[in-house]
Parts: structure tokens; sequence; C-alpha cells
């Protein structure tokens, strides 16, 4: 490992290579905490207590100190962050280099400690912490990602094994700042950084490849110490953290919001199965510029285009296939190996081949619910196989415009009785993350199928009610997996692995919807127990183990 020379520091080397991930514990009392490392060490034997979490880290460390003496494979960090840096520790720098000392004598090899701890001790104190043990200098800024060459120049004057800089992500390029920082870093120093928050989730991933020793993870699911973090096995199994390298392909789901979105699980569930050397990720966009410079500076390969992007997305793409030209929406983007972006429509065939199988769109009457991108996808394909299309939509003027352009025809939510319909198609967001909302009334129901396009729900308040009034249900699974698939072939060249992309999107729609009902025996659903011992897997988890049988 590399150290910075100071005179006023002994430099000196560790021969301990550490895992490329770190897996944060806490816990009301440290025999939390050792349960939880007990249940990980043979898979990931790397972990940072945070003695912080406890009433009193002092006693707690005695109690540690025999999973360490019983582990010695294990890798520990202690860290005691102070309230003032973040942490949870209400004492001084005093008490936390305290504390520190402690855990230096029981056998931790590495402490985390803060900048701004060590600039409050006197500088024997920190030489005399550093003579007996790997210390981790860090900083975290929990609003921005900002002066990074300042702060590091501040961190330097310090001599530490690791230096740690994490930031907070308030765009998706702050990704690229972060670990074009980290890439020019680490020729000559051990660093870890990444950006902290839901638009820093690429660094978490991508900063290894930068030259950040490792990353952090959660222990599960509800258990993240910090903003954005990441349940370890998910990092693992849905992410193939140990197989991302710099030759690793980078595609994701980009919008406003993505939170909700199972692109991730179904796309890298499929890379994996295809040993496709990719990961895909969640990108939340809030504005396309911000989307479109981190495409060109990472670079990325291709991308799930969401909403509210499918149109706007068109202006900045170099070309586009026929389908988009026609439709004016976007859902896939290629980036070529010259850097031009390439752009295709697979929501077409998501939306118009479930209708084609189950009934013969010349001259039926469809109606379509939206104005937007998947609503402009719907109207446009079934337009091509010479439906009679209806639009209807919250706000009119988009749903007119839409007509006009695709030559349908509008229709106002009070001539719905008039009509008998062979298909409504709902492509709006509403009902989606379980709100109990429908677009129709249930005497408004006058069709053979409804197609529902929101399939992060198993059941929505439209599905019910179209059950109710015996009209058949195609979910909006069969239009997500379909559109994924062409997606996947687009982007790979391979044939994708329907099965199993289907299995793990209905698994973890349908853990998903049980989550959200199921208590735990302290009251709180499974999904949100951080005061559980043990904390439940999550959906995403379960569905992969599931898939893997």
């Amino acid at each position: 490992m590399n150290t910075l020379a100071h005179p006023r520091f002994a430099t000196r080397s560790l021969p301990i290579r550490v895992p490329r991930v770190c897996v944060a514990l806490v816990g009301a009392d440290p025999g939390e905490m050792i349960e939880k490392a007990e249940s990980l060490v043979r898979e990931n034997p790397f972990f940072e207590f945070r003695l912080d979490y406890l009433r009193d880290p002092a006693a707690g460390v005695t109690k540690i100190r025999r999973f360490l003496e019983m582990h010695p494979e294990a890798i520990c960090v202690a860290t005691c962050r102070r309230a003032v840096n973040g942490g949870k520790f209400k004492g001084s720098a005093a008490s936390e280099l305290s504390v520190l000392n402690k855990a230096a004598a029981a056998g931790f090899q590495f402490v985390d400690i803060e900048l701004e701890t060590a600039q409050a001790l006197k500088l024997s104190e920190y030489e005399h912490l550093r003579s007996r043990v790997g210390v981790i200098l860090s900083h975290h800024d929990f609003k921005a990602t900002k002066k990074l060459d300042e702060t590091f120049d501040r961190m330097r004057v310090f001599v530490a094994d690791f230096y740690k800089l994490i930031s907070t992500a308030t765009r998706l390029h702050d990704n690229v700042v972060m670990m074009k920082f980290i890439e020019d870093k680490s020729h000559h120093h051990s660093m870890v950084g990444m950006c902290m928050g839901e638009q820093g989730l690429m660094s978490r991933l991508l900063s290894l490849r930068a030259g950040s020793v490792f990353t952090f993870a959660a222990a599960s699911p509800g258990e993240e110490t910090a903003p954005g973090q990441i349940a370890f096995r998910t990092l693992r199994d849905v992410y193939r953290i140990d197989q991302v390298d710099a030759a690793t392909r980078v595609y994701g789901v980009a919008g406003d919001p993505v939170s909700h979105s199972l692109s991730p699980l179904v796309m890298n569930t499929a890379f994996r199965r295809e040993n496709v050397n990719a990961v895909y990720l969640a990108l939340h966009a809030k504005d396309l510029d911000d989307l479109i410079q981190c495409v060109r500076d990472i670079p990325i390969s291709g991308l799930s285009i969401t909403m509210p992007y499918k149109e706007s997305i068109v202006e900045y793409l170099d070309g586009t296939d026929e389908v988009t030209q026609r439709v004016g929406a976007c859902n896939t983007v290629v980036r070529a190996q010259n850097g031009k972006l390439f752009g295709f429509n697979t929501d077409v065939a998501g939306i118009v081949g479930p209708l084609q199988q189950r009934t013969a769109l010349e001259g039926a009457k469809v109606l379509v619910i939206g104005a937007g991108g998947a609503a402009r996808a719907a109207v446009f394909g079934l337009k091509e196989r010479g439906a009679e299309v209806f639009i209807m939509n919250r706000t009119p003027a988009p749903a007119q415009k839409l007509a006009k352009q695709a030559k349908a025809k509008y229709i106002a939510r009070a001539d719905l009785k008039k009509h008998l319909f062979e298909a409504i198609v709902h492509a709006t967001p509403v009902g989606m993350n379980g709100e109990r909302t429908s677009p129709l009334r249930p005497e408004e129901i006058r069709a053979k199928y409804v197609f529902e396009l929101v399939y992060s729900e198993p059941e929505t308040a439209l599905v019910k009610m179209a059950q109710a009034a015996k009209a058949q249900v195609i979910s909006g699974t069969e239009m997500f997996v379909t559109q994924a698939v062409r997606q996947f072939e687009i982007w790979t060249g391979k044939p994708a692995p329907v099965a199993d992309m289907q299995n793990v999107v209905h698994q973890a729609i349908q853990m998903r919807a049980r989550s959200r009902v199921t208590p735990s025996t302290n009251g709180h659903s499974k999904l949100n127990g951080t005061g559980s011992k043990t904390a439940a897997r999550s959906p995403v988890k379960r569905a992969l183990e599931k898939a893997r049988k």
C-alpha cells in the first residue's frame, strides 16, 4: 500500500489485502452486531463496527473482542463517529480517541477517524493511535460534492493507511467528479471514495474500477448507515460487485423517479445468466443535460429511458430507428464506439405483442389512457395494425395533439359510456407504488381486455375493477418483460433468457406486495424492521434465490 511520506510521521506498510466490500454493522447492543458479523463472516470477512450506535461504545469494544479472537480471518474497522460529523456519538474528540485506542488494544486492524477529530487532537495523540492500529482518515460531506482537492490537501497533513472521502451526489455527474478525483489520487495514495444519496449509486459500484480500494454495504435492507447505501447481498448478487472491472459495460434505467423500477433486477439477472460482463444501474436523472453529460463521460453503453424523458430524449440523439421517428418517443438508447447515441423504441412491441396474441387488431376499437411516451407507443403501434384508436387523458390538450399526430380520435371522459372497446390500454402512472387510485370508474370499464401497463403492483385498483367487470386483464409485466427482452438483444446481440427474466420479475412483484402488509413482531413491516435483531431479506434477494432454484 502506498502511504504519503511526511517528516512528522513514521510511515509503515500494512500486509493486509482487504476485500472489495466493507459491511457496516449496526445494532442496539454488541451482541446484535456480533450476531450479524457471524452470519456474514464466511461470505465477506470485512466489517465496520459502528460503535457510535451503541449506548456505551467502550464497553461494546470489550464484548466484540471475543469475536475478533475467534475470527482471525476477519478484517475489522472500529468507527465511533461523533454527531457533529454525521455519526451518533455525543462525546468529545478526546472521548472518541479513548474508544478507538480501546479498539486497537482489542485487536481491531483499523479505526476510522474523521478529519475534524484528527485536527482537534494533539499531533502526538494521532501519532500514538496510528502506531498501534491502521488508520482510515475520513471526511463526509452530507450536502454536496465539492472542493474535493481542497479537502484532500487538509487530509494529507496526516499520514493514514487509507484516505476516505465521501460526498453527496445532488446530480448524476457528481459521480463522475468523484471517480475522476479517485482515479487521479489513487496513483499515489490508498483511496476510498464514493457519493451518498440515491443519485450516488453509480459511484458505489464504479469507484472500485476508478481506484477506490473498497466500497461499503449495509448488512441487510433497513440497516443503512449512510444515504443510498446498498445491502451487501444485493450488491453481490444483483450487481455482482466482485466482477466489476475495467472491461465491465455500464447500462442503466434513467428517469425521475426510478427507485421503484425493477429494471436493474431483470437486466442484471439476464446479464448473469448469459455471462455478459455488464452491470445495470438505476440512474435518477433530474434533468437530461446531467444524464447526457454522464453518458459521455463514464461512458455508459446503453440506457432504458422511462418517465418523463421518453419524448424529450429524442432531440439529444444522433439517430433513431423508424419506430422512434414515427412515435416521437424513445425508450432504448445505444452508445456507439464513436460516442454517438442512437435511439430505439421497444415499447411498441411490448404493448402490441401481448394484444396481438389475444385478439385481432385490424378494425378493433381500442381506448388508450394517457398521452406520454408509453401512450404514444401504444397509439402509433395500434394504428399501424389497423386498430381504431381513441385517446383519453386527464388533461385534454396533450391527448388532442397526439390524436392529431397519429390520426387517431380524442374522446372526452363523458363520452366513454357511448362506446364498447375491444381493449383498454392504461398508460399513465396512476396506481403505481401501491396507490389505491384508478383512471376509470367501474362503470367506465366497457371492454373485453384491460391492459394495465403499471407493472410494479400485482393488482392495481384498475385491475381489481376490470376483474369485477369480467374483463380479461393483461398484466403490465408482459409489456415490461417483452420490451426488456428486445433491449437486451439490441445491446448484446444475444438471445435473452426470457423465462429467467419473467420469473424474477413476477417473484419480486409478489414479494414487494407482501412486504408492505406483513408485520414483524415489533410492529414494523419486515422491510422496515431496523430495530429487529434479524432483518428480513429484501424482495430482490428472495427473488434471486428462487430464480436460482
